[in-house]
Parts: structure tokens; C-alpha cells; sequence
């Protein structure tokens, strides 16, 4: 016992003193640098940022998961199993038995239905996901509840494809909370979600230890987890947004994985015998959201222009090396329905015909929010200087993740450059984020990137709907392709690359799962050798 506290002494000691000499790291310690700067709240009821998603993905158990090798492959996590009626509106799940929260409370079909209620009650982002069935704050009550401890009854508005239902439920708001712990914490009716903010009550693998925002989180396992404990029993992860700093620290071992190392790392580190290298085709786009509040952005002449001036291929090939591959449509590659034609390229003439078509044939000045990391940073600056050449100018605002990310979900942005990742495997969840906004208000409930972007789709908000109920997967699939091919026509978004993601790591390290989905990314079968 003394050699593995003094061990998680020394893991913590990693997180106050980033580039000190240190020892290899423990072996049944984990410790990462990665780039959590995003990480804005710990609630699942509430989260929509990519490193608190995979941080809830580790700590919380969902209703549904799905195969990480094929991903049509559906399966029970703590719904065991499920039953849908006849007429397609009334998914019943049996929730499985002998699970037991952090608090040593047992989870029941009431925790599963108070977790659901909690999101649509909260409204916050993710919130949409479960709006999109007619669940409101105002019946979500009546729509899903427990009929005993083991029986869930989710109630929908429509029949839609099962399918559709099922992937929502493997999204971060499947995360099922232990309801008495978190209404212990509850103050003037918030449904504890300010105690939930920077606390934990979940069933999942890992317990959450502590979060210091913009340093550091640490986990521990859960000994008494139903499906197998963890072997890892510390998850160190600090935050390190140098891509630099990962690699020295990943060099003299005082990391075990570095997750944000860019082109010039990863060509440093080949060939070295210390270290390996994994690599997963993701779901996540890069693109630019063009807002449409803008005078000229609102223009379709300068929105097509744009598509025009973006150096695709140089990007890929330098900045994203081994990162990304070129892709112009809203559905990633290996979705059902998934367009993947290219139909822009740089193109410095056609851009200046289309400018000067839109009566701007000398540019203007707009602003583009950017997180400021190294590789995010560098395809704003490529972007500046293409457009430069076309009389554009480019003010390039950088900001840490919570940053840009409060200001574009404002709505207070010119020009934002993020990375979208799926919510869910189902082509429902890019197409009601890229071609479906059913209000375009400033205080509007659903809140996707076309609202974030101030932009109506008109018709295209009822082909969205249109296809979720369309239960031939060839006819759905035929509907998802024409919503991207307009999107791609006329839409405020110039979506450039598929991530690749890549974790560099010791070779000591094994078994870390790098999923489809940013937020299946797993901790919990990491061994060390």
C-alpha cells in the first residue's frame, strides 16, 4: 500500500510541475496530456464539449452502446433489453439488474427515467437530441417514466426508424445519474445541476476524484464495477495544450499518452523505440460556421466564394498530416447516406468572379474565432493568407475552448473554426445539426449549428423531419444524400476535413480504445506492461 500511494503522490506531483524531471509513471497509474481546455461543465445532462464527453463516456454507464468495430452492431448496457409496440411510438427497456452507483445506492429503471427527464427539465445544448421525439419539459414527465424498479416506457410523438431512437440513446444523455445523490444536492428546484456542475454521481468504470478547469482532471476505478474493474486505478489527465510539451513529456515518460500531437511531433517521434503510435477514422468534421447576421457573409455569392478559397489539399498534407482526410459534406464517411464527392478546390479566380458578382469585388473585413491550439491556429493563418489574395480581411481571434465556444453558441461570432463530432451514429445527428433549424429566434429551444450560424434552411427543416420516419434504410439513405448536396450548395458552413485521430503513447501501454465516436474513447481495458 505505501508503494502505490507513493505513487499516486508522484502522478499528482505531474500535474503542478509540467517539464520537471520525473520517474516512468506507475504502473497502475494512467497519466495523459491532453488538451481539456473545452471541458465547461461535469454534468451529462448538460455537456456538449468533446473532452467531457469522453470523460463522461469513462465514469457514467448509458442506456445503449454500440460495437466500436461496426457500428450498426446495437447492444444493451444498462438497458439489457427492449421492446418496441406495434405502432413504433413506445420503446420499453428492462433495465439490468445488480448495478450500484459510486454512492453505493442501486441503480433502478426510476434513476434511468429521472436521468432522461433531468435533460429535456435542464434544456441545456444536448437537450435537442431527446426534443427531437416531442418530449418536453412540459410532458417529459408523462412520457417517460418507470413502471417498477427493472421497466423503463419512453413514449414518443411519432414512429420513428428504431434505429434512430436507439443511437440518440447511446449519446451522452443516455448517461444514467444516480437520482438520490444528485436531489440531495438540489437547491431552488435546479434539479441539482449546480452541485452536478463540478460533482459526480454516476456508475461507470472510473469515479470522477477531482477537476481543476484548465489543469488538470484525475479519476479513480470503481472497484465494485458490475462489468469488470479497471486495472488502471488512476486516470491522471493534465491539461497540456503545447503539442511540443506533450512530446517532451511523453519522451522522458512522464506521460503515458500524449493525445494532440501535431505533424512536426509525430514525424519527430517515428522511429523511436520507446513510443507507438495508434490511429482511428473519426466522425468529427473541421469546418468554418459563417454566420449569418453578417452582411456579407449573408451573401450566397460570398458563401460560395469562400468554399473556393480554402487550401484543401495543403492543409491536409501539412497542417493535418496523417490527421485528416478531405471531406465536403455534413455525414461522415461510413455513415449511412454519407456524399463523399469533393466538389470545392482551391480556386483563386473563380472566388474573385463570385466576389465580384456579390458587388465585392475589392473584399471586405470580417473576424474569425479561433481556439488557440497549434494545428487550429494554422489553418486559420493559411485561410487569412488565401483570402488575402482575394482583398479579404481576416482577423483571426483566438481563445482557449471556453472561450469560443460560449461566444459561438451566442451567436456572437463572425466566422467560428471548431471540429463537430456526431452525437450519435445514427445520420439524424448531422443532418438536424447542418439542415435543420425549426426556429431561427435568438431564444429559440433547439439551438444546432444552423441556429448557432443564424441561419433558416427553410424547406430543409421538413426534409429533416421528413427522414427520420422513413423506415426503408436505401430511401432514407437517397433523402440524407440530397439534404448535403444543398447544404453544400447554399449552406453558411465550408466543412473541410474528417479527423483522424492519433494517441502517441509509451510502448509499455496497451489496450486503449480509440471509438468512431470522440466519446467511446476508453480508458477502462488499459494495461501496462
Amino acid at each position: 500500500m505505501r508503494k502505490f500511494i507513493a505513487g499516486l503522490v508522484m502522478g499528482t506531483a505531474l500535474i503542478t510541475t509540467p517539464l520537471a524531471a520525473q520517474a516512468d509513471t506507475p504502473k497502475n497509474a494512467l497519466v495523459m496530456a491532453f488538451a481539456i481546455d473545452d471541458m465547461i461543465t461535469l454534468d451529462p445532462a448538460q455537456m456538449f464539449e468533446f473532452t467531457g464527453l469522453e470523460y463522461a463516456g469513462n465514469t457514467y454507464d448509458r442506456l445503449i452502446g454500440y460495437d466500436n468495430d461496426d457500428v450498426s452492431k446495437i447492444y444493451g448496457v444498462i438497458a439489457e433489453s427492449w421492446d418496441v409496440s406495434e405502432d413504433g411510438k413506445t420503446f420499453t427497456f428492462k433495465v439490468r439488474d445488480g448495478i450500484k452507483f459510486a454512492s453505493g445506492n442501486d441503480l433502478t429503471a426510476e434513476d434511468a427515467a429521472f436521468s432522461l427527464q433531468r435533460v429535456v427539465l435542464l434544456d441545456g445544448s444536448p437537450a435537442f437530441i431527446l426534443g427531437q421525439f416531442g418530449l418536453t419539459p412540459d410532458n417529459v414527465k408523462e412520457k417517460i417514466y418507470a413502471t417498477d424498479a427493472s421497466t423503463l416506457v419512453m413514449e414518443l410523438d411519432k414512429p420513428y426508424a428504431p434505429s434512430f431512437v436507439l443511437y440518440c440513446l447511446t449519446a451522452g444523455i443516455g448517461s444514467v445519474v444516480d437520482k438520490k445523490e444528485v436531489l440531495a444536492h438540489e437547491v431552488d428546484g435546479d434539479l441539482g445541476a449546480d452541485w452536478m456542475k463540478t460533482n459526480y454521481a454516476g456508475s461507470g468504470p472510473f469515479a470522477l476524484n477531482k477537476w481543476t478547469a484548465g489543469q488538470s482532471l484525475s479519476l479513480t476505478a470503481n472497484e465494485n464495477y458490475w462489468d469488470g474493474v479497471p486495472e488502471m486505478k488512476r486516470v491522471i489527465i493534465r491539461n497540456v495544450k503545447e503539442a511540443a510539451s506533450q512530446q517532451l513529456l511523453l519522451e522522458k515518460g512522464d506521460i503515458d499518452i500524449a493525445r494532440n500531437l501535431e505533424a512536426d511531433q509525430l514525424a519527430s517521434i517515428k522511429g523511436d523505440d520507446d513510443i507507438k503510435i495508434m490511429s482511428k477514422g473519426k466522425g468529427a468534421l473541421w469546418y468554418l460556421g459563417l454566420s449569418q447576421k453578417n452582411e456579407y457573409l449573408s451573401n450566397p455569392k460570398v458563401r460560395e466564394a469562400l468554399k473556393y478559397l480554402v487550401d484543401y489539399k495543403g492543409i491536409s498534407e501539412t497542417i493535418l498530416a496523417g490527421r485528416s482526410q478531405i471531406h465536403q459534406a455534413f455525414l461522415p464517411e461510413g455513415f449511412l447516406g454519407a456524399y463523399n464527392e469533393n466538389p470545392y478546390d482551391l480556386n483563386i479566380e473563380k472566388a474573385k468572379s463570385l466576389l465580384a458578382e456579390a458587388g465585392l469585388a475589392d473584399g471586405f473585413s470580417v473576424t474569425m474565432d479561433t481556439r488557440n491550439t497549434t494545428s487550429i491556429m494554422a489553418m486559420a493563418q493559411s485561410i487569412q493568407a488565401t483570402w488575402a489574395q482575394v482583398g479579404i480581411n481576416l482577423e483571426i481571434i483566438p481563445g482557449d475552448g471556453k472561450q469560443t465556444l460560449t461566444k459561438y453558441r451566442a451567436r456572437q461570432h463572425d466566422i467560428y473554426i471548431g471540429r463537430w463530432s456526431p452525437d450519435y451514429q445514427d445520420p439524424q445527428t448531422n443532418a438536424s445539426t447542418f439542415a435543420w433549424n425549426p426556429d431561427n429566434s435568438d431564444d429559440a429551444t433547439a439551438k444546432p449549428l444552423t441556429w448557432r450560424n443564424s441561419w433558416n434552411p427553410g424547406p430543409l427543416t421538413d426534409e429533416v423531419d421528413q427522414a427520420i420516419l422513413e423506415r426503408d434504410g436505401d430511401k432514407r439513405a437517397e433523402m440524407y444524400v440530397d439534404l448535403q448536396k444543398k447544404v453544400l450548395e447554399d449552406g453558411p458552413f465550408v466543412i473541410m476535413f474528417q479527423e483522424t485521430e492519433i494517441a502517441s503513447m509509451r510502448k509499455n501501454v496497451n489496450n486503449l480504445v480509440l471509438a468512431p465516436s470522440f466519446d467511446n474513447n476508453s480508458y477502462r481495458f488499459v494495461t501496462k506492461d
